[in-house]
């Protein structure tokens, strides 16, 4: 079909159109009325509307919003992306079954982590101290995994971080050669027994298990409670108060064959329950006084230990914080509602800005600490502040994360869920947020306000 001037196209358009029963010539009167902008604003819109749409391709996730990246070495990146692939494909599938049965994936986590690894560069080959970067890099590896699931950061820290440190700190010689190899290869699991049933916030002045030596043996009574990788430990660093001199001293318990520890796994959790806490009883426990930990002699040597792991659990509200972003970010940008994606939606894009604010303010804190840490110029209220910070923030991210799922928010499979109840845990363990105030606050001030 043409028209008289030739133009198809013009006579097939004015077809349909008489056919659809648009009045012509009303039309026609309509866009003589119109000056040009409106003319053309109308034709703007009917050539967008018979444009095909391209299909919407939402951007990649990234938490890292400022380039950390940028600020650390090669070796570390590598390091960070090996660990990410293995989180990502190794341990995500089989977290959350994990999670459900209160278990710990040691058959994924121990082999996975002795080929990865990980423990050299925070310790070197000699094992006398931390490497140069060892700090940063041992943040960088908490906050990869935690990015995942905070349980495994927890196995992770509890083992590398107390249990190791209690030991580089305060152990002989003869001690650091008999397990710090075995650790580092993940051949021999720790644990570190501070905290009590009836003793928390106060255990630098309650340590109520009590230490008693006998000849070339000591007897250590009492119980520990919430003690991560317990009930699988090869050895426990345990506290106690020795009946002598009132002071505390670390004792290195042989956990598999020795009768007089025994171990019962604390059910009920809502958080951190891929991670096996248990409830230690020491009866009469034997330890010989070559296994007590020779250079800790007071609870200012425990103090150092916890300050220097501190750090740790602040890293881990980073990687949790972080995943929960991330997770975020690729839901709103492919779940649709009302025929778009909700990340479309103005509410929607505040949470996840106000998400990415909080990541990225406590990666750049927590670099910093862990740079000072390598210095030697990290202090108590440093570690305590970014405690303190850290895990209030990651509360925020995981509050939004959930909020921003909706009803789904709340199932395992999205993950955003465990990433929700994982964080009270942070909050509350390595010195509950309130008490790591109160260091800081002393810091600023001058004054203790501990009671």
């Amino acid at each position: 079909m043409s028209d008289t001037n030739g133009t198809p196209a013009l006579s097939d358009a004015v077809q349909q159109l008489q056919e659809r029963g648009v009045d012509l010539d009303r039309l026609a009167e309509a866009y003589a009325g119109m000056d040009e902008a409106a003319v053309a604003k109308s034709y703007g819109a009917l050539a967008r509307a018979g444009r095909p749409s391209r299909p919407y391709e939402p951007p990649p996730s990234d938490g890292d919003f400022f380039d950390i990246d940028g600020l650390i070495t090669e070796e570390q990146r590598q390091k960070m992306a090996e660990l990410r692939r293995f989180m990502e494909t190794e341990v995500e599938p089989v977290i959350n079954d994990h999670w459900l049965r209160d278990s710990t994936p040691r058959e994924v986590l121990i082999p996975g982590f002795r080929k990865l690894d990980l423990l050299t560069p925070i310790y070197g080959e000699d094992l006398t101290s931390r490497e140069p970067n060892g700090s940063v890099m041992e943040g960088l590896l908490t906050m990869e995994i935690a990015r995942v699931d905070v349980s495994t950061a927890t196995f992770f820290g509890v083992h590398s971080g107390l249990a190791m440190q209690s030991l580089l700190v305060c152990g002989s010689e003869e001690q650091k050669a008999e397990w710090l190899p075995a650790m580092r290869n993940w051949d021999k699991i720790g644990a570190f027994g501070l905290t009590e049933p009836n003793v928390g916030s106060a255990i630098s002045r309650g340590v109520q298990t009590t230490a008693r030596r006998e000849g070339d043996e000591w007897g250590l009574n009492g119980q520990k409670k919430w003690i991560g990788n317990a009930t699988f430990a090869d050895l426990v660093v345990i506290w106690a108060r020795d009946e002598a001199d009132d002071q505390v001293k670390g004792f290195i318990v042989r956990a598999q064959e020795n009768p007089g520890y025994s171990v019962e796994k604390i059910r009920g959790k809502v958080a951190l329950r891929a991670v096996e806490n248990g409830l230690i009883t020491l009866t009469d426990c034997r330890v010989p006084e070559s296994d007590r930990l020779q250079n800790a002699n007071s609870f200012r040597d425990v103090a150092e230990v916890l300050k220097l792991t501190r750090a740790g659990v602040a890293w881990q509200a980073v990687g949790c914080a972080m995943g929960a972003y991330e997770r975020s970010q690729r839901y709103a940008t492919t779940r649709g509602q009302f025929g778009k994606p909700i990340a479309s939606y103005q509410l929607i894009q505040d949470k996840l800005v106000h998400m990415l604010g909080n990541v990225t303010a406590l990666q750049t804190m927590c670099l910093r600490l862990s740079q000072l840490q390598d210095e030697g110029r990290m202090t108590d209220a440093q570690a305590s502040l970014a405690k303190v910070y850290t895990a209030a923030r990651c509360r925020d991210v995981v509050t939004l994360a959930r909020d921003l799922h909706g009803g789904n928010g709340i199932l395992l499979e999205n993950h955003v869920a465990r990433y929700f109840c994982d964080t009270e845990a942070i909050y509350s363990y390595e010195g509950t947020n309130e008490i790591n105030s109160l260091i800081v606050g002393r810091e600023v001030t001058g004054l203790g306000a501990f009671v």
